[in-house]
């Protein structure tokens, strides 16, 4: 099997064992790289010398004695939102073209040290505001499974990247869903943390109350030994949870599901929803009934304002959060000739730095913030949000986990919801929830929808710090799944 074709875990032990080196591991991922992203647009930076540096590193650390963990040598992708001193960081964004930070955010840092190689830096929605990767500034990022369908987003670039075997791992952040949702629809693992369990230090903010940093992997052990190497508690910022990582690895090489009750959400499913997905969903539950788990309908009826009160919530945070962005500091700067005012420039610089997405989000978010309106709009929505903290909270009194369909659709083709922001908001209907209630959130594959042979997603929700249940869960339905399939579904996707 071709060492692109191999998992994480895998490339870990061989790499360990000497049969082969990080070198050559790394690459064979950048020839994939070479071959296959001129079509997919995963990365936006391409680290050749500096990955192939690492792993000569890590081939040397080890030819010396020193311990290292078990994915030393792996490659891995990563959202080009994250900042790398030692290659660009441009959120997606033209106002940032060319931006080299100064330092490493904590998760870039933590993925050095686990020896981990760098492969380059990828694609997104700009400022990770978007569920389809098309409001990249640097165009959009094409789903391997069919290269005229959106690969999700904000992670787009991630989760294609490693749907099309450039890299076994990648990471993203989930801000309403943009680690499943992008999961799903191109047939991979993706996992949201518990909020504050894995470090917002050096992650371009969007949303601060609700960016959650997590992996992206071919299976769930891999996203679990990701997970593992760079969550935990960071001094560097101040909303990181002071708890040790929840037992993730172990969680995900146990999988089962005897005796555990999980509940389905009873408001996620019905109209807008299409069949193939329902279907797909279905199976899952049955399937998870057949494994010893107790079945349980669960109601939170809160959850239908989850999409509004987001889209109040997550621009005020974001109009606040991208003031910085001025063309005062750093990144780009407009009409600075002399003769004009720096209010005029800055309007000159954002004007000219930011998609449409960004300015929209921008507009809406400083409007639900502005005196008068702050109570009616900003104000209920956090209103709502704590009346989704407590439809969680009860229904964790009820069940261990709660399970729904990731997304309400298979990936929507490229263009299609251009312009229509509201269709292409319902994409996270039901991601959503728990980013505003700070819950732990996986989608793992459960099959392709018969409409158009497109993969589906399960979403498995576990309570704040229950990080591993989710693992657990998933481990199990992919475990299933797999002896009914006879392999890892993506063995299915079309080949580039």
């Amino acid at each position: 099997m071709s060492l692109t074709r191999k998992t994480a875990a895998e490339l870990g032990a061989l790499i360990a064992s000497g049969e082969v080196s990080a070198v050559e591991v790394t690459q064979a991922h950048l020839d994939r790289i070479a071959e296959v992203d001129p079509q997919v647009n995963a990365f936006l930076h391409v680290a050749t010398e500096s990955a192939l540096a690492q792993a000569r590193s890590v081939d040397e650390r080890r030819a010396a004695g020193e311990p290292l963990g078990p994915l030393a040598g792996v490659p891995i992708a990563h959202k080009d939102v994250f900042t790398t001193k030692d290659m660009p960081t441009t959120a997606g964004s033209k106002i940032l073209e060319g931006y080299r930070p100064p330092y490493d955010a904590t998760v870039t840092a933590r993925l050095r040290e686990a020896g981990l190689v760098i492969l380059g830096k990828t694609n997104l929605d700009e400022f990770a505001m978007g569920s389809s990767t098309e409001n990249s500034a640097y165009g959009p990022t094409r789903n391997p499974w069919d290269l005229g369908r959106i690969p999700g987003g904000s992670s787009g670039g991630s989760s294609a990247a490693v749907a099309s075997y450039q890299a076994p791992l990648s990471t993203g952040t989930d801000t309403g869903g943009s680690i499943r949702q992008p999961a799903a629809v191109t047939g991979i693992v993706g996992m949201k943390p518990t909020y504050g369990g894995s470090s917002r230090y050096g992650l371009i903010a969007f949303a601060s109350s609700l960016d959650t940093p997590g992996p992206f992997a071919r299976n769930v052990l891999d996203a679990a030994l990701l997970h593992e190497a760079f969550s935990g508690h960071d001094s560097m910022d101040s909303t990181s949870i002071h708890e040790e990582v929840p037992p993730v690895v172990e969680a995900a090489r146990r999988g089962d599901v005897a005796g555990l009750r999980v509940g389905v959400v009873k408001e996620f499913g019905g109209e807008g929803y299409q069949p193939g997905v329902i279907a797909r969903f279905r199976e899952a539950v049955d399937l998870l009934e057949s494994l010893g788990a107790k079945i349980v309908e669960v109601s939170c009826p809160s959850f239908g304002y989850a999409l509004p009160a987001y889209y109040l919530i997550a621009p005020s945070e974001c109009s606040s959060n991208l003031a910085r962005f001025d063309g005062m500091r750093y990144g780009l700067r407009v009409g600075d000739d002399g003769t004009r005012s720096a209010e005029d420039v800055m309007a000159l610089t954002r004007a000219a730095g930011f998609g449409p997405e960004v300015k929209r989000r921008i507009m809406l978010g400083t409007y639900a913030l502005s005196s008068g309106y702050y109570d009616a709009y900003y104000g209920s929505a956090q209103k709502v949000r704590t009346l989704i903290a407590r439809d969680f909270e009860a229904a964790f009194h009820q069940v261990d986990v709660l399970v729904s369909p990731t997304t309400p659709t298979t990936a929507f083709p490229i263009g299609e919801r251009a312009d229509d922001p509201m269709a292409m908001y319902l994409a996270d209907l039901c991601t959503i929830p728990a980013n505003l209630s700070g819950n732990a959130a996986i989608s793992v594959p459960c099959g392709l929808a018969d409409e158009d042979g497109m993969p589906v997603g399960l979403q498995i929700m576990a309570p704040v710090l229950g990080d591993d249940r989710c693992y657990r869960v998933g481990a199990a339905v992919e475990k299933a799944f797999e002896d009914r399939w006879g392999g890892p579904l993506l063995k299915e996707a079309p080949s580039l």
